[in-house]
């Protein structure tokens, strides 16, 4: 037999191991186990064993800090960093936030790390310049520099622990030991970052070493911004860190100089000159890789910068317009001309300009800076504003005409309308506009531009060339789209777009012919956006006049399509020319939210263009390019948003509206369910009929039809939306139905709706698929969406209910649905204890957030049979006193076990 001999290095490094791995299981939960099971053993865990362990590690740090071993290094310092690391408050660490990046360490740990040696031997390790352990040695100071303030005992010792990490970071910054490394250089910056989000200014600026401190980080930020491309991950942390430092000025206290009017406006500068030189590079690289092209990316370098550039706002808009005005004279300079010598040069212009837009546009993200004139950077705002908006006049003229398929020129065109985004916020709207004087005024001197209704025309022209000139070019179509939408939503500003001629043409000629993104199919999205827009602005107007002569164009499609012969149907023109048309009504009906309204489109509709819905339908039943938009704008047209649908009371409109809804779920359904099962078959058949189950689940609770008319005169329309609804219910196996989260909505939503209101269909059903349905709605309880619980919860307590009432009280035994109901439970009496079984082990064991919800169906279950509550409430005490504490004791003793002997293995070793 041979013997294998380990050295004590090796049961060392066993050891390490073991707690490695002990840490990190305890801080990420299993699958398997309840969260709330997992977070009292965690707790428990936190409390009794991780600050032993984090002391283990600080102490074989320090016996190994001479060791040439550098795997045990690695693993003591990575058992270091899995403590500091570990969720002591049940919260993932996420460094967006201050308050949830903030380190919860219990107060227990206050002599470990208030001693100095503990942030000393984080340094040390760094110092070591290793790669392997540099970098943990970082990420180990960045969570103790994230340490929440009330951790110490008092301010003195607070700021001896900062005092301390500032001296460490200053030393770095003076060394540039390990910089050089990309992994150490993002975590020195985050650490760098985190000296602000957890002291204050005032702590920092009566540090002895301030001075060179922020000297050198100003020197370092500046050597980053040079380093655009290798840094770009970084400088968040770093502009971060600026940006708070100088929002905290106004409340700095004491004589101290933060010394930030020196550094921060050569950081403003340092950040647009590099972004500016670095765009050469990048041209030559690869066009296509552009953070322009990434607006999180973008969005996330320039969230700072508002800040920075207002804090020293003359000095700093002075050195944008000094940037700005050549490159701006360039481009004006290319629009005189009949064609381009170097298009690469021109498009490097229009990048350049376009980075400069969104800068201006950042800054006017927020109007001022605390404690500084507002009429003072109002004017400030004016000099930018005013060159953006000159730049506009240019865009679309001369040469530019011909550049709307170039990237660089969507590039230009996406940051203007950025920029016009935040214009419009802070200037454009009635209260900010009143409150502007000084903007407007140096707007006009500069430009003309007067008053807001100038500049709003101005906004609404640049969306109205974009829209008529982009022949491709979606994004740049959305994001005109989405500014117009924005502007027509707001009351008073819709009110003055009505007074543009550009609106009132776009109103009255919104056709192919005058906007070609309408006739493009990867835009077809957008179509919804553009009409919904059109729609508020039509709806503005209390007049039917108005409605009609607007509706003009989509009445041209309606004739085109329904004089196409039956042969032409099935042609791609016709396929196109019906997808977008339901797109643009879709579009028109959510633009609706008053009744009178509601009657215009629905009179314009209804009858002369309904059979056309219906004909599409029948048609195109196995296209989901055309069903999806049809069947979606059918879902709007019935919902009864804001009482919209509330017809009079002599109007039939209610009745005949569910009509032609009936008609066009039975069509489809029929149709659907006779096709065959495709590979996607989501995307071909179940989304369809998810639309199916929303429009009728909104029909039958829109509170606009009394259904009893249909069975008192022989009318199937309400039974024949039923009977298809119920055949494609049963045709998805139910894993399809809860592994679809829309299907899985709109299915047991209109289960809901059947439980409520219908429930003598469901009882009228065959006992198969009446239990089939009833265990779907079991089956739903124990989803995660509360939404789901709630809805099969109050299915559920309306059965109970009826069984209560007809049977158990004997109200009314002998009618045919409650015959049906006592047929179903005598041939199932497992039905109703097994339903209350899941709803008790829901309620004890499970962290539900819906109780009440729940607790109604408990009470009429109970009610329906007292005996059958009293035996499973005698059950699953038994059940949960024998088995279930005991397992539970069983396991949390088992866990403290392995945690002891673990940790007491390792001091034996």
């Amino acid at each position: 037999m041979t013997r294998f001999l380990f050295s004590p290095t090796h049961h060392f490094a066993i050891g390490l191991k073991i707690l490695n791995q002990l840490v990190s299981e305890m801080n990420q939960s299993n699958p398997g186990v309840p969260l709330s099971h997992h977070r009292r053993i965690a707790c428990s865990f936190r409390d009794q064993s991780l600050l032993q362990i984090f002391q283990i590690s600080l102490t074989s740090l320090y016996q190994l800090k001479d060791d040439d071993g550098s795997k045990l290094q690695e693993l003591a310092l990575s058992l270091s960093l899995r403590c500091l690391s570990f969720d002591f408050m049940g919260t993932s660490f996420d460094e967006s936030s201050d308050e949830f990046g903030t380190v919860q360490v219990p107060s227990s740990w206050r002599p470990a790390l208030e001693d100095p040696s503990t942030l000393q031997i984080f340094f040390d390790y760094y110092a070591l310049n290793k790669t392997s352990l540099s970098k943990e040695a970082l990420e180990c100071l960045v969570r103790l520099a994230s340490i929440r303030r009330s951790f110490f005992v008092n301010d003195a010792t607070r700021l001896k622990f900062l005092a301390h990490l500032m001296i460490g970071t200053k030393e770095i910054l003076q060394t540039g030991k390990g910089l050089t490394d990309h992994d150490n250089y993002h975590e020195y910056c985050r650490l760098l970052g985190r000296f602000k989000a957890n002291y204050q200014l005032s702590d920092l600026v009566n540090m002895e070493g301030y001075r060179d401190w922020i000297r050198l980080t100003a020197e370092f930020t500046l050597k980053s911004l040079e380093s655009w491309q290798w840094a770009s991950g970084s400088l968040y942390y770093l502009l971060g860190l600026w940006s708070r430092l100088v929002t905290s000025v106004p409340y700095l206290k004491g004589d101290a100089p933060a010394l930030l009017d020196e550094y921060v406006p050569k950081i403003v500068e340092g950040f647009v000159s590099s972004r500016l030189d670095s765009l050469q590079d990048e041209f030559s690289d690869d066009l296509s890789e552009n953070l322009l092209d990434n607006v999180e990316l973008l969005q996330d370098q320039l969230d700072c910068i508002p800040h920075l550039c207002r804090f020293q706002y003359e000095r700093c808009s002075v050195y944008i317009l000094t940037v700005m005005e050549p490159i701006l004279q360039i481009y004006m300079e290319e629009a005189r001309l009949q064609a381009s010598a170097d298009g690469s040069e021109l498009s490097l212009v229009e990048t350049k300009l376009a980075w400069i837009v969104h800068i201006v546009a950042a800054i006017l993200k927020i109007k001022q800076f605390n404690s500084f004139s507002g009429e003072s950077q109002e004017k400030i705002d004016a000099e930018l504003s005013a060159r953006v908006l000159q730049l506009v006049n240019v865009t679309d003229s001369g040469l530019h005409r011909l550049r709307y398929g170039e990237i660089s020129k969507q590039r230009l065109d996406h940051a203007i309308l950025t920029f016009f985004q935040h214009f419009r916020k802070l200037y454009v709207v009635d209260q900010a506009a009143d409150s502007s004087k000084q903007l407007y005024t140096r707007l006009s001197e500069l430009l003309g531009l007067h008053d807001h209704l100038l500049v709003l025309n101005l906004i609404v022209g640049k969306i109205a060339t974009n829209l008529k000139c982009y022949m491709v070019g979606e994004e740049i179509i959305s994001h005109s789209l989405s500014l117009f939408f924005d502007m027509a939503s707001g009351y008073m500003t819709g009110k003055l777009l009505l007074k543009l001629d550009t609106v009132k043409f776009i109103i009255s000629h919104h056709s192919r012919d005058h906007f070609p993104f309408l006739g493009d199919y990867r835009c077809s999205r957008s179509r919804t956006t553009f009409y919904h827009t059109i729609g508020l602005l039509i709806f503005m107007e209390d007049s039917l006049l108005k409605f009609r002569t607007s509706m003009d164009p989509l009445l041209q499609v309606f004739v085109s399509l329904e004089s196409t012969p039956e042969e032409m149907v099935r042609t791609d023109t016709v396929k196109y020319a019906l997808i977008g048309l339901m797109r643009d009504l879709k579009g028109i009906a959510m633009a609706i939210n008053s009744r009178k309204m509601y009657s215009f489109l629905f009179d314009w509709l209804y009858p002369a263009h309904m059979p056309l819905l219906l004909k599409g339908i029948s048609h195109w039943s196995d296209i989901p390019e055309v069903t999806t938009p049809l069947l979606k704008f059918v879902a709007e047209l019935v919902l009864n948003r804001s009482q919209r649908l509330i017809f009079d009371s002599s109007s039939p409109n209610g009745i005949l509206l569910f009509r032609e809804v009936s008609k066009l779920i039975v069509c489809y359904g029929s149709r659907v369910l006779a096709l065959p099962n495709p590979v996607d078959i989501y995307a071909s058949k179940y989304k369809g009929i998810w639309i199916s189950f929303t429009i009728l689940s909104r029909a039958l609770t829109g509170n606009y039809v009394n259904f009893g008319v249909f069975e008192l005169y022989g009318d199937r329309a309400l039974a024949d939306a039923l009977d298809i609804a119920l055949k494609m219910m049963l045709s998805i196996p139910l894993a399809d139905i809860l592994a679809y989260r829309k299907l899985t909505v709109a299915y047991y939503a209109l289960l809901e709706v059947l439980f409520n209101s219908h429930i003598v269909f469901i009882l009228n059903l065959n006992t198969s698929t009446f239990m089939y349905i009833a265990g779907s709605l079991e089956v739903g309880l124990k989803a995660l969406d509360t939404n789901i619980v709630s809805q099969c919860a109050s299915a559920i307590d309306n059965l109970c209910t009826f069984y209560f009432n007809c049977i158990t009280l004997g109200e009314s035994p002998n009618s045919p649905a409650a015959l049906n109901l006592a047929r179903h439970i005598a041939e199932y009496p497992g039905l109703f204890p097994e339903i209350l079984k899941t709803l008790f082990e829901l309620v004890l064991f499970e962290n539900c957030g819906n109780q009440w919800s729940l607790s109604r169906p408990i009470l009429s279950l109970i009610l329906v049979s007292e005996e059958m509550s009293t035996n499973l409430k005698a059950q699953i005490l038994a059940s949960q006193y024998f088995m279930g504490t005991k397992n539970s004791l069983r396991e949390l003793g088992k866990c403290k076990d392995a945690c002891r002997s673990k940790a007491t293995s390792f001091h034996v070793l």
